[in-house]
């Protein structure tokens, strides 16, 4: 098995603490992604969804995602990793840094392509939440309550191994 973060940057202008609607933790929000088979390489054409309150039993494990390879049939799972993920902020967005919004574990499969979409938020630095649809890589609006202009554009996101840290309830990913 191996850990992959899922990293994500943007230029945040007059933003802040840019992350999934309901958080990095989200049940619902679905993380759109490709998979590429470890076994013969083949990267599948369209994109998978896994999202935390869909789960598969596999009679010993539960896992996010089971899916068979469609080149050479080999089997692979996913599982997500919560309580890992923060927003980006404004100052590693300024820093040019990216930050981790979830963590999963891959059996047979490694986790290539993120689709952003809809279902994001973040706040201006005066406090002002926005909803945001980041399907088309940008975003741009009016701060009412700032007196300002507030953007996003330049969307980045890495697949990053990552390995873990301590044991049990204290588990870290870095």
């Amino acid at each position: 098995m191996v850990f992959f973060g899922l990293f994500v940057g943007a230029e945040l202008d007059g933003l802040t603490n840019l992350q999934p609607s309901g958080g990095c933790d989200d049940p619902k929000y679905p993380y759109y992604f490709k998979l590429r088979c470890e076994n013969c390489g083949e990267t599948s054409a369209k994109a998978t969804c896994v999202s935390l309150d869909e789960v598969v039993d596999l009679g010993k494990v539960t896992v996010n995602l089971s899916q068979k390879c469609k080149l050479c049939g080999r089997e692979g799972s996913v599982v997500m990793i919560p309580g890992q993920g923060t927003p980006l902020t404004a100052e590693q967005s300024q820093k040019g840094e990216k930050a981790c919004l979830m963590v999963f574990e891959c059996r047979g499969f490694e986790p290539v392509d993120f689709a952003f979409g809809n279902g994001w938020k973040a706040e201006s630095v005066h406090g002002t939440s926005f909803d945001i649809d980041l399907s088309e890589g940008e975003f741009d609006e009016y701060d009412e309550k700032g007196e300002c202009p507030v953007a996003l554009s330049k969307l980045q996101s890495t697949f990053k191994v990552v390995k873990k840290q301590g044991s049990h309830g204290k588990a870290r990913y870095v």
